[in-house]
């Protein structure tokens, strides 16, 4: 089997993440900050360890651990505001659109799309194209779980700090391909997917941000702080994180982490050249490709004329082992912009255990499949 979508969820995991989470599970398994007993005050500094860990890695002020990447963009755009207007980008995931739409439809918000100009990614001139005097948050996805496409972040951040308007950064695809430093790119809140780019298990999500900004917490219930009071404590992140939290895939994620910073040179080259590779190859080929030359981070996006893309990742798939991703991807307006909302687009999504070998394979099955199409 060769596994080819990692943009969804990384298949294989390092084994100092496995031993993270067995560890945790045969010794940190006490509810952290819920009580005052050893086994409890154990889990919750090696659960601290991690919340530290990430601070350093982004130059952040507080560390909020949800369960999951959407859960953690719904507190970062539900809790911010419920009036005045919002920017987008076209290539944001439903995790920003659908909660930007439910502002829209329940409370006095506005949100506007921005359009991608270049090939290479959303610019600063593509969101200062829409925004307003009312603009009070801009989101912005950093790489698209589509094709690829690599927004100007830094160069955005700080204009938006001049302005004075606070940015949200999607880094569900980018964490654990791009090193942050949120303070001097301007990032004021910043989301990350650990199942992802980091290798960590499912089930858990980080939202990164800024002492200054204040969110109203979406979720209520237990913090193990101020449990007499029937309101939600203000304490961060407490205050963010009612109910237990997940602490195996916490300290998996701590330990993906790790992973990464060791070998990041190693997999962002891996990435690129495993990228470059399959687009060099596939650009002789009738298909139609969505990923530029420029953006080798190890998503490629492409389409057979005539196939649904879904039908083209079965029949890789059922024939040949090889497990890449048809559909939408979840990003209606990209593949609006793209031209794909009637096929979808298959999606070859890498990660470091992939090889040049199975990208050979991967090159061979397309074109039997186009053989058999009659399209070579």
């Amino acid at each position: 089997m060769i596994y080819f979508d990692n943009s969804a969820s990384t298949l294989l995991k390092p084994k100092n993440v496995q031993r993270a989470v067995l560890t945790a599970l045969t010794t940190y398994s006490a509810n952290p900050g819920r009580s005052g007993h050893i086994e409890a005050l154990k889990t919750a500094m090696e659960v601290e360890k991690v919340r530290e860990y990430l601070k350093r890695y982004t130059n952040c002020d507080e560390v909020i651990f949800t369960g999951g990447c959407t859960h953690a963009l719904n507190l970062a755009i539900l809790g911010f505001c419920h009036d005045g207007h919002i920017v987008c980008t076209e290539n944001e995931h439903n995790s920003v659109l659908r909660p930007l739409q439910h502002l829209k439809d329940t409370f006095s918000v506005k949100y506007s799309v921005a359009k991608q100009s270049s090939k290479k990614g959303i610019t600063w001139q593509d969101i200062e194209k829409v925004l307003t005097k009312d603009t009070k948050l801009v989101v912005c996805n950093h790489i698209s779980n589509v094709n690829g496409d690599v927004a100007e972040i830094e160069n955005i951040g700080n204009h938006l700090k001049e302005k004075g308007i606070t940015f949200l950064v999607d880094g569900a695809q980018s964490g654990g391909h791009f090193r942050y430093d949120m303070k001097k790119m301007g990032i004021d809140m910043l989301v990350f997917s650990p199942h992802k780019g980091f290798y960590a298990p499912q089930g858990v999500g980080v939202l990164l941000k800024d002492e200054k900004i204040e969110l109203k917490p979406i979720l209520f219930g237990g913090t193990g702080t101020n449990s007499l009071e029937l309101h939600q404590p203000n304490i961060s992140p407490e205050r963010y994180e009612s109910g237990t939290i997940c602490t195996p895939a916490i300290l998996g994620f701590g330990a993906g982490l790790q992973f990464v910073e060791e070998n990041y040179s190693e997999i962002k080259e891996k990435l690129e050249d495993l990228t470059t590779y399959l687009h060099y190859e596939f650009s002789k080929l009738p298909v139609e490709i969505y990923t530029s030359t420029e953006n080798a981070n190890g998503v490629f996006a492409f389409n057979i004329s005539g196939l649904n893309s879904n039908e083209v990742a079965t029949y890789l798939n059922e024939k040949y082992e090889i497990c890449v991703r048809g559909g939408y991807h979840c990003a209606p307006l990209k593949h609006e912009a793209l031209g794909t909302l009637e096929q979808g687009a298959v999606r070859v999504s890498f990660s470091i255990a992939n090889t040049f070998q199975e990208v050979e394979k991967l090159i061979y099955a397309t074109k039997h499949l186009l053989k058999i199409k009659k399209l070579i």
